[in-house]
């Protein structure tokens, strides 16, 4: 057992919905993404998800978790919503949404109630990994630890 588990709103969340994890730190890396996290932790980027903070033309915000491997195609998911463009937003609205910083970003215990969408595919990994509420901590979860947070299912991967 870590002695050093950061107690994020992410992991308050977690435990208050009593949802089983694993936690992984590592060395967080500017620029590093997720084939850092991936490597630094020995598994499968595929399995590493990307909490996507992103906001319509009219600056809606919304979440999309993605594969660490793909990207969002920004047409396919605009379309999906029935909206003219999506865009990330600036590491500013990140935090503003979310409570967290990019890179340290958790769809879990955000500080705004958002729409989250996941990539179909991540539903049926068997366990996934995903940012924790902080830079170099990740979580280990099943897909079905998502649902409280009530994805809708996308799929927008490129």
């Amino acid at each position: 057992v870590m002695s050093e588990l950061p107690i994020t709103s992410g992991v308050r969340f977690l435990r208050s919905h009593k949802i089983a994890f694993i936690p992984h730190l590592y060395v967080w890396e500017e620029h590093g993404g997720t084939a850092h996290s991936a490597a630094s932790l020995g598994v499968d980027e595929h399995q590493v998800i990307k909490t996507l903070v992103l906001e319509t033309e009219i600056r809606k915000p919304l979440i999309v978790l993605m594969h660490g491997d793909r990207e969002v195609s920004t047409k396919s998911l605009a379309r999906f919503l029935g909206c003219k463009s999506v865009q990330p937003c600036s590491p500013q609205n990140v935090t503003r949404y979310t409570g967290y910083q990019v890179g340290g970003c958790s769809p879990f215990g955000i500080r705004q109630s958002l729409p989250i969408y996941a990539e179909s595919t991540i539903l049926e990994l068997p366990r996934l990994f995903i940012n924790g509420g902080k830079r170099g901590f990740l979580i280990e979860i099943t897909p079905a630890a998502l649902a409280p947070l009530s994805p809708t299912p996308v799929r927008v991967a490129i």
